[in-house]
């Protein structure tokens, strides 16, 4: 699940590894999030987070506690030198390419690759080590959009919506996940 709505969202700023707080709306937005799981009668047996305030606020809204591990695998791309700055500083996407690829590697980012190969190693260590059989793990917007084009293909990530609060469903067998459903909640 990716975080509520941030000031810097709302101010259109980049935030990778740097933070910034959950607004009204996305106090509001991890709310309905919780109201999601509880309609639908999900119940989560075990809830990890990055350690990005964030995330872990909205993990908190939706768990109603904080029992919780927090883990840096599940941290945002880190855009180096671009963290704080404007969202219209970001690099056009290279023509054929899916991501930003290295582009924030000179300026002490990390690449796509990375991020990319981050996510997947914690998330299958996660459901390796986890016997649970429901778990929630609060994450950010490019990360899980670098996870999810492991699993899918281009064209199908591309019809994927990564709002605030967005839940992305998948099941794993066999250190394979795979995709289900995507939720994006009205609001």
């Amino acid at each position: 699940m990716r975080h509520g709505q941030t000031l810097f969202n709302q101010l259109g700023k980049i935030q990778g590894f740097c933070d910034s707080p959950l607004t009204d709306e996305g106090v509001r937005q991890a709310h309905i999030a919780k109201r999601y799981f509880e309609d639908n009668h999900i119940e989560i047996d075990a809830f990890y987070s990055s350690t990005q305030e964030r995330a872990c606020d909205t993990l908190e809204i939706v768990a109603g506690h904080d029992n919780y591990k927090r883990l840096k695998g599940l941290k945002e791309w880190h855009f180096g030198l671009f963290e704080g700055e404007s969202e219209s500083l970001n690099p056009k996407i290279k023509p054929n390419e899916i991501s930003y690829g290295d582009a924030f590697v000179p300026y002490g980012g990390e690449s796509a690759d990375d991020v990319q190969k981050r996510m997947i190693d914690t998330l299958t260590k996660v459901m390796k080590e986890d016997n649970s059989d429901t778990i929630l793990a609060v994450s950010h917007g490019g990360a899980m959009y670098l996870f999810i084009q492991a699993w899918l293909d281009f064209k199908t990530v591309s019809t994927i919506s990564f709002s605030n609060c967005s839940i992305l469903k998948f099941s794993f067998d066999k250190d394979t996940f795979t995709f289900i459903e995507s939720i994006n909640h009205e609001f």
